[in-house]
């Protein structure tokens, strides 16, 4: 059987490459960085991490990590309730609320997981739940998973959710799902008016912080504290993978009783082994780092800012970003990838965006922002995109 599988497998790869759409990994022998160095030794500007706070390589976080490495081991091969809950992995989950001003926190090996985990235990056939449409995959399964009835509205569009909570209105508890920040666009959602829509219609709120805490809100509390909403929505979900380190690790916070009935029942926590005790002491002291100073919050809405202009005043087509994330929009998938190639030749480490990441035609090069960068780094970036434009005649 496996010979015409494979003959079909290596058609559909085919047919993949041809339309432009083949994904090559690059392979990195450095820290993630600001600068990093890639296999044929170059050292290249890193502008398309999740690394927003520069902390992927910080002394204060690799120093914890040694810490507990030589005091809590290496790993707990064990799931939570059964052998694998240290002290590390309360402090840590008491740190996260206190970020958010929630009431608990439950940690996941990711916020795949923990978005992969929350729908499921919590609603039923009985229920429904109203998503974004430019929601993370995580949602979209994690969605799928649950029984509960599904109504989705476009991106932002606070009509459209009306109408979709009314529709809605038949079911016993509503839930609105949204990212924080989405990811492929960088715009922020209008929690704001989530909120009344979801307090006019008697429904629960539910968002994914993974793009916008540490980055979005004065102190980097993410979309709640930007709309003065923290500690007043019911469930946010989020990662210590993108602007809190960098490594791995998600989690969700909010009310006491969802929290409760998540360690109960929700499956990739009962079922997947806890985060190691290393992550959790890196994660403990970046919070508290955090509490003490708003400094690298400050220099990457700086850098944010200041790339988003020079972008814009040289012509570049760039989505609405309120986050670090800037979408430089190409259109084609092709020209994303030789785009994204020639900047590496110029020492500019970036990606191209292109279908099924992105919708069809709205191919791009995704950069991201970081406190770890210079203002010369991001002149070069610049210049390498102006360059390299010309080359291209876009």
């Amino acid at each position: 059987m496996y010979k015409k599988f494979q003959n079909h497998l290596t058609e559909v790869l085919n047919s993949i490459e041809s339309a432009g759409l083949y994904k090559n990994e690059r392979i990195i022998v450095s820290p993630q960085n600001a600068i990093i160095r890639v296999a044929d030794g170059k050292e290249v500007l890193n502008f398309c991490a999740n690394n927003y706070l520069g902390l992927s390589n910080n002394s204060e976080l690799k120093s914890a990590a040694m810490k507990a490495l030589e005091t809590h081991g290496f790993g707990m091969s064990s799931v939570r309730f059964i052998c694998g809950t240290q002290d590390l992995h309360k402090q840590l989950e008491s740190a996260i609320s206190n970020f958010f001003g929630t009431d608990d926190a439950i940690l996941y090996a990711a916020c795949f997981d923990a978005n992969g985990g929350v729908f499921e235990p919590l609603l039923t056939e009985e229920d429904a739940i109203i998503s974004d449409a430019l929601n993370h995959a995580s949602i979209i399964d994690g969605v799928r998973l649950c029984k509960a009835h599904r109504y989705r509205y476009s991106n932002a569009d606070m009509e459209e959710l009306e109408k979709q909570l009314q529709a809605a209105q038949q079911q016993r508890f509503r839930l609105i799902v949204t990212d924080g920040v989405f990811s492929m666009d960088g715009n922020v959602a209008p929690l704001d008016k989530i909120y009344e829509l979801a307090n006019k219609y008697d429904t629960m709120v539910m968002v994914d912080e993974s793009h916008s805490a540490g980055v979005v809100g004065e102190t980097g509390r993410g979309v709640t504290e930007l709309y003065d909403l923290k500690g007043k929505i019911e469930i946010i979900t989020g990662t210590l993978g993108k602007a809190f380190g960098g490594a791995i690790g998600g989690f969700t916070t909010g009310k006491k009783e969802i929290i409760d009935l998540l360690r109960q029942r929700s499956r990739p926590y009962l079922f997947s082994n806890s985060i190691p005790p290393m992550i959790a002491a890196a994660g403990i002291q970046m919070f508290k780092m955090m509490d003490e100073s708003n400094e690298l919050q400050d220099r990457l809405h700086q850098n944010t800012e200041y790339f988003v202009s020079r972008m814009k005043n040289l012509g570049f087509d760039i989505k609405p970003t309120q986050s670090a994330i800037c979408a430089v929009m190409l259109y084609d998938a092709k020209l994303a990838q030789k785009f994204a190639s020639k900047m590496l030749n110029e020492g500019i480490y970036v990606i191209g965006f292109y279908y099924p990441v992105v919708p069809d035609g709205q191919a791009r090069i995704r950069v991201q922002l970081s406190a770890a960068h210079t203002k010369e780094q991001i002149d070069k970036c610049i210049n390498a995109f102006e360059k390299v434009s010309k080359e291209l005649r876009v």
